[in-house]
């Protein structure tokens, strides 16, 4: 059976959820897969499944899953496996897969396995390695296409926190986290404790790591437009979205001062290089002549886009690639130069100005 995650995510919230058998869930938005585990693991831990994770390494690495899946414990009913990794199953694994499936099907045992891949492709899904999959299990696209989907999850997540905002308080949360789950949701994370105390705090624990298992287990708080701005109001300062406009404008002053402040206030290098890397790629698909719409650009923003592509030219941004890499290293470790110099390089290339001279 074959799902979006929008379809899936809420009947696995539901109380009782068959979970034995094959799972493939793949996509490229990390925090879909998070999502998912954390729906999957109430049940697991309700049916005493022995959870644990096996990173793929190579073919070989399946050899290790089917061992596991085969071992019985003494304390636990059954395993549960997440498995992670690209490498694609063997012919005699994908026989082993196959029949692993067939045999939950039939009751003949309850082992669960959850095996998390990037976006798989149409050629992909024709495929024999994911026929098992296909044929026997779940198979769940942990990919948002649209904004309407997107909206439509992050509604779910309020309504786990006990929030309901009206439609100009989702324009402006959407607005204000640029479209980034992963800002939007931490956002609703806050407004649930500002807005509703009535949740104590073993709630909004649960619901914070997905442990609960209904949708309908808090109170809805109404919040209109007037009490989300008063939220951000108060937790307000320097943000990656304040950076992405100011270098979007081409304020270099700006720019150095929102990355002074990011770096005091120890702000994850991630989200800063994801903030650069993102309109970095969107104004060099603009300069290729996309259409900023079709890229999810909102007509609020599209003059500010289109005047940074005045200021650059083909030859400047072709180098904005490897400069995007080396800020991946440094926040990584793997070269010397440290990681925030780096981004206040990226973060002013941006906005036209150039720390140094190209060679």
């Amino acid at each position: 059976m074959q799902e979006s995650f929008i379809q899936a995510y809420p009947k696995l919230l539901q109380s009782s959820v068959a979970v034995a058998g094959l799972w493939l869930a793949h996509g490229d938005e990390p925090l879909l897969s998070q999502w998912l585990i954390d729906a999957l693991r109430p049940h697991w831990r309700a049916q005493n499944y022995a959870i644990k994770r096996i990173e793929l390494v190579s073919v070989k690495s399946w050899q290790e899953v089917l061992s596991e899946l085969g071992s019985q414990s003494l304390f636990d009913d059954a395993s549960a496996l997440i498995v992670t990794g690209n490498h694609k199953p063997d012919k005699v694994v994908i026989a082993e897969l196959e029949r692993f499936a067939v045999e939950a099907q039939t009751g003949a045992h309850s082992h669960s396995l959850l095996w998390l891949t990037p976006k798989q492709d149409k050629r992909a899904q024709s495929s024999k390695w994911f026929a098992p999959f296909a044929q026997y299990g779940h198979i769940i696209d942990c990919n948002l296409y649209n904004e309407q989907q997107r909206q439509q999850l992050l509604q779910i997540q309020a309504q786990q926190f006990g929030l309901r905002l009206s439609q100009e308080a989702w324009q402006l949360l959407m607005s204000h986290t640029e479209h980034h789950l992963l800002s939007a949701y931490q956002t609703l994370w806050r407004l649930s404790y500002l807005f509703a105390p009535q949740l104590d705090a073993s709630s909004h624990d649960a619901t914070h790591e997905g442990n609960n298992q209904s949708t309908t287990t808090a109170p809805n708080v109404a919040l209109d437009i007037k009490d989300l701005q008063a939220a951000l109001v108060s937790d307000a300062q320097f943000s990656v979205f304040d950076l992405s406009d100011a270098m979007l404008a081409g304020n270099s002053a700006q720019v150095a001062k929102i990355i002074f402040q990011l770096k005091a206030t120890d702000e994850p290098t991630t989200l800063v290089l994801w903030a650069i890397s993102k309109d970095m790629r969107q104004i060099i698909q603009l300069m290729d002549g996309q259409d900023p719409q079709a890229l999810g650009i909102w007509r609020s923003k599209q003059g500010l886009y289109q005047q940074a592509c005045r200021r650059q030219a083909k030859a400047q941004t072709a180098e904005w690639p490897a400069l995007l890499y080396r800020c991946d290293q440094a926040i990584k470790g793997l070269v010397r130069q440290p990681a925030w110099e780096l981004l206040l390089q990226a973060a002013l290339e941006l906005t036209g100005k150039r720390l140094f001279a190209a060679r």
